[in-house]
């Protein structure tokens, strides 16, 4: 890689606003969050396709066209979110893991899951109202 690409990267990271960065970070936290449940035993998630997904958003939030990138920072952690919310209810599952003092990696796994997916909606919010702002300020 050459020096040039380092930068250019590196320019696109410290350039993002900071509800990009909250974005990016919840969603890299929900994906970190949920491979560790999967390494403590959890059976809530039956592949990787979870993590890879959100590893992806985050990345086209960060290196990905303007226009788009708001959405998407948005629409997965909600439909995840939606997800969790829908199993929590019919199942309870999500919320035994959060209470199983016994296997600490599916508690801390399921709390970082959360927060991630809180902060990651939170930030998709700021940047889809902070886009309309902007859109309508270069009328």
């Amino acid at each position: 890689m050459s020096s040039h690409t380092s930068a250019i990267s590196m320019d696109s990271v410290r350039g993002l606003p900071t509800a990009a960065k909250a974005n990016v970070a919840g969603l890299v936290l929900t994906a970190a969050g949920m491979l560790l449940q999967i390494t403590a035993g959890s059976t809530l998630y039956p592949s990787l396709a979870g993590p890879i997904v959100l590893v992806v958003a985050a990345i086209f939030v960060t290196f990905g066209p303007g226009r788009w990138t708001p959405w998407v920072g948005l629409v997965g952690p909600l439909v995840l979110g939606f997800g969790a919310i829908v199993a929590a209810v019919m199942t309870g599952a999500f919320l035994d893991q959060l209470t199983a003092f016994g296997t600490p990696g599916l508690v801390v796994g399921s709390l970082m899951h959360v927060v991630g997916l809180i902060t990651a909606i939170a930030g998709g919010l700021m940047m889809v109202a902070n886009r309309g702002w902007s859109a309508e300020r270069e009328r």
